[in-house]
């Protein structure tokens, strides 16, 4: 879907124009928590503070993790089906991360680095790593709101 795009009424997926182009983490954050906050509706009521703060910190990370190990940003993707937020973040490396699909047990000490996919492991559901047709590979994940 393009990024301009909106998705049918009662489609299960939502995306927002972009109003900017992501090219951050922060830039991001904005879109996600704009997204959010406009476009997502459960029978439970609007999303938690904790809830939009876990799923702000899984795309902190993974915008992170490509610009910073997959050779940059390659695009940035947002749905809002039932269950939460689907973030597809596309990058320009195929290598997989070692830890992708680990326990999700934090580093014992303080290294610079190392925290990251541990989190996404334990905030995010349905992960997915799949390489793309162009090169690189897209990072998929179900952020759970309800």
């Amino acid at each position: 879907m393009k990024p301009a795009e909106r998705r049918p009424a009662g489609d299960s997926r939502t995306a927002l124009p972009l109003s900017v182009p992501v090219t951050s983490a922060a830039a991001a954050r904005s879109h996600v928590r704009a997204l959010v906050r406009e476009n997502w509706r459960a029978p439970a009521g609007p999303a938690s503070d904790l809830a939009l703060t876990d799923l702000l910190l899984v795309v902190s990370e993974l915008v992170t993790n490509a610009i910073r190990h997959g050779g940059g940003l390659a695009g940035f993707e947002v749905a809002l089906p039932a269950e939460g937020v689907r973030l597809d973040v596309h990058d320009y490396s195929d290598a997989v991360p070692s830890a992708a699909f680990g326990p999700g047990t934090l580093p014992r000490t303080h290294q610079g680095n190392g925290y990251g996919w541990p989190l996404i492991i334990r905030l995010a559901r349905d992960i997915r790593i799949e390489p793309r047709r162009e090169g690189g590979k897209t990072v998929s994940v179900l952020v759970p709101l309800v």
